[in-house]
């Protein structure tokens, strides 16, 4: 096969029921000169014999088969095939505007020292239905490893596209798990400039089976790993040598209950200020999950959130202020959904007054219910 202008690469598991009409989107893109290359990650449904079909449809459909890995696993397969400038992401189960390649393609080549470029994005459920309220990512000209939780260099990663050589230089994908998207941008950030277009490129697929959706044991370890990404950025920029990812640290992820458990697991290999910093950081980022994600925190997850709180000494005015604010919001949303024992285990008096007077004065929590919650708390 000729070497196309642009790989896109699209790794898929179990992907039978959304697969054909992701890879259509690619097909129907108003840029056609591209490659797609469908990496199955040791799919058990009908996954194979659909991409196969598809693959003697188009000459430009190039199937690779690998034994289940995991995404990390599968892209780095995939763009070990890679040969184009550019390579794009898309996951199987989102759909790409016609126009998405060409206009990403036509930044970059405009901006040379823009190394990778995302955009807006449009929601759908996971029945499939389209809504049409334009999502959009900030630009991630503010990135701060050192602030708590890391301001991230965010691109929304099912629509990336990046220079090749760039991809290569920075050593591909990590198993920073749950967070390998943002790892890479920390990285890629080293090399040059990240975009996020204000256009929207694409249909972004909301469901339960999401990665960082899926559970809050997900959730946790997204916490730490993204912090974890800010700290080995801080390593890189400081000359130190870089943390390592090893994959077979998942299994002990994953077999760790609590954030405690998984902090302790991480920090094992960190110096006393990053051991520090993690704690808060990872603390703060779990706070801003909860806000948006289908999960809640539980218990354990507020002890170890409000015993975080002593390392906020360390941050400036500013970073207090936000994570303040984390604190009272997630407080007022524990109450809001009657989980009592949650809310006074994460949060500290001086927050927890003014969550429980404003529910009280926005007719959310009656007053009797907060007579009872300061009870509890005075016996405490």
């Amino acid at each position: 096969m000729a070497n196309r202008a642009i790989d896109v690469l699209l790794p898929v598991f179990n992907g039978a029921s959304t697969i054909v009409e992701a890879i259509e989107s690619l097909r129907r893109q108003t840029l056609s000169d591209i490659r797609i290359i469908a990496i199955d990650d040791g799919s058990s449904d009908e996954t194979p014999r659909i991409l196969e079909e598809l693959s003697r449809a188009d000459d430009r459909i190039e199937v690779i088969r690998t034994p289940r890995g995991g995404i990390v696993d599968a892209l780095n397969a995939g763009l070990a095939r890679c040969q184009a400038e550019f390579v794009a992401r898309q996951d199987a189960d989102d759909i790409s505007e016609p126009s998405r390649l060409a206009l990403q393609v036509a930044h970059l080549r405009g901006e040379p020292a823009c190394v990778a470029v995302s955009g807006a994005f449009k929601h759908m459920d996971e029945a499939g239905r389209r809504l049409e309220e334009i999502q959009a990512f900030p630009q991630p000209d503010s990135a701060d490893p050192f602030w708590a939780p890391s301001r991230e260099p965010y691109l929304l990663h099912p629509f990336l596209m990046a220079r090749r050589a760039d991809l290569l230089a920075v050593g591909g994908y990590r198993h920073v798990f749950n967070a390998e998207d943002t790892d890479l941008y920390w990285r890629l950030l080293e090399r040059g400039t990240l975009r996020n277009l204000d256009v929207p490129l694409g249909f972004y697929r909301m469901h339960g089976q999401s990665i960082s959706g899926a559970s809050a044991v997900n959730g946790r370890i997204m916490a730490v790993s993204s912090q974890l990404a800010a700290l080995s950025a801080r390593r890189r920029r400081s000359g130190r040598p870089d943390l390592a990812f090893p994959k077979e640290a998942i299994a002990d992820y994953c077999r760790s209950p609590t954030l405690a458990d998984i902090y302790r697991l991480a920090a094992a290999h960190l110096d006393g200020e990053e051991r520090s910093y993690l704690r808060i950081a990872a603390a703060g980022k779990m706070l801003e999950l909860t806000a948006y994600r289908p999960y809640e925190l539980d218990s354990d997850d507020c002890r170890f959130i409000r015993a975080a709180r002593f390392e906020m000494k360390t941050l400036s005015a500013d970073n207090r202020r936000h994570l303040n604010r984390l604190y009272a919001g997630a407080t007022a949303r524990l109450l809001r959904k009657r989980l009592i024992a949650e809310a006074i285990a994460l949060s500290p008096p001086r927050l927890y007054a003014p969550a429980l007077a404003r529910l009280v004065a926005a007719g959310v929590l009656p007053r009797g219910v907060a007579r009872h919650i300061k009870d509890r708390r005075a016996l405490r």
